[in-house]
């Protein structure tokens, strides 16, 4: 179930739920990289890791607030003597400005560190109003960081497809700042729930920590596997078949409902009701597929990806409570299945909680019957501000 709650600190021993099989049929896939994903940045397998699985999370009974943040992870950490660039390749994105680490070094076997830049300005990860940055670059840069480690650290083939399980994020939205915006963001990551298939990578979870110039800024967490082209080819041939088949592109509601300021970059369509009234289900909305969005569809795919489904979340969640603007400072998603390019899939929202102070909202997606996603987002009111000096 997602934990509406903040995450436990970072610790090297996190034991907890066994990891999956990267091959699961009930699952979002990632882009597959491009072939050059390893020309730049060969793999270093982390040689204590290997034919060993590493113990999962455990959710200390301290959790991290933004008045009182969990204890920082690497508060003496070995010296760092040598730092690794990320490339797009690495980060599966096809233009640099979408890459958003830029250098990473090792620690140790299992605990790396990052250097980020979230932008100013960005096509999509844009600023969400006129003082803060959109929340969601947080779960975006994890989601990079965590390839980027597969691939260069773990030995993850370049033509690997990478499966999400889960998403979690717990963010202070008065650290993401506009006017902090030059200001590097610090990662310490640990990986844990490490499966190895020979001197491959077959499935991982990724918890960091970002700070700015010390300060905490967010947590985050996820879980993701690693599928062969022919293991992926197996289980997704007829989809694969179809991925070159148009998917029609329906109309998305207002960009203000959705907590946008572009209409092409709202992921929601108004639900189409028989009676033409499309007030009959309110809250209710289906998810509007743009495979020729630059940044949410980089490359051809077979399936939507599970960040998009997370953005739906988000524009869901806004479009329901009326939150301006939507700030998540929790945000957590479990992927149950693929989501189909060529099959409607329907969102729903339920308001869990409103009060002048944050509202919850419960967003689930549903395709063909079967639920695809669920996600539990909280926003807080407008955030206070807290420049760095």
């Amino acid at each position: 179930m997602p934990q509406t709650g903040p995450l436990s600190a970072l610790t090297d021993d996190q034991t907890g739920r066994e990891g999956r099989p990267a091959n699961r049929t009930v699952a979002t896939v990632e882009n597959t990289p491009q072939t050059t994903a390893t020309a730049e940045a060969p793999p270093q397998p982390a040689t204590a890791a290997t034919n060993a699985t590493a113990s999962a999370e455990e959710h200390a009974s301290h959790t991290a607030t933004p008045e009182e943040p969990a204890p920082h992870a690497t508060a003496e950490p070995s010296p760092v003597t040598h730092t690794n660039p990320v490339t797009k390749e690495l980060a599966h994105r096809t233009t640099d400005t979408d890459v958003f680490p830029t250098r990473w070094s090792r620690i140790s076997d299992t605990r790396f560190r990052f250097t980020a830049h979230w932008p100013a300005a960005h096509p999509f990860f844009g600023p969400v109003d006129d003082r803060h940055q959109d929340p969601m670059v947080v779960g975006e840069t994890l989601r990079q960081a965590s390839m980027v480690l597969a691939h260069a650290e773990f030995g993850a083939p370049a033509d690997t497809h990478f499966v999400m399980w889960d998403l979690t994020v717990f963010a202070d939205p008065s650290a993401l700042l506009l006017s902090d915006a030059a200001e590097p963001v610090e990662i310490d990551v640990v990986c844990s729930e490490i499966r190895r298939r020979g001197r491959g990578l077959a499935s991982m979870r990724t918890t960091m920590e970002f700070r700015r110039a010390g300060r905490f800024v967010a947590r985050g967490t996820g879980s993701t596997g690693c599928t062969s082209p022919l293991a992926y080819r197996r289980l997704r041939g007829r989809q694969l078949a179809a991925a070159d088949t148009p998917v029609p592109l329906l109309p998305g509601i207002a960009p203000e409902l959705a907590g946008r300021s572009r209409p092409e970059d709202v992921v929601l369509a108004p639900e189409d009701h028989p009676a033409g009234r499309p007030d009959d289900h309110p809250g209710v909305w289906l998810l509007r597929v743009d495979t020729g969005h630059p940044v949410l569809f980089p490359r051809p795919n077979d399936h939507v990806p599970g960040m998009v489904l997370f953005e739906a979340a988000r524009q869901a969640a806004a479009a329901a409570s009326g939150h301006r603007p939507f700030l998540p400072r929790t945000m957590t998603a479990d992927f149950a299945r693929y989501a189909e390019l060529h099959s409607p899939c329907r969102l729903e929202t339920e308001l869990l909680d409103k009060d002048p102070e944050e509202v919850t909202v419960r967003v689930s997606g549903r395709q063909d019957g079967e639920t695809v996603f669920t996600a539990t987002l909280t926003s807080a009111r407008t955030a206070g501000v807290r420049s760095l000096p």
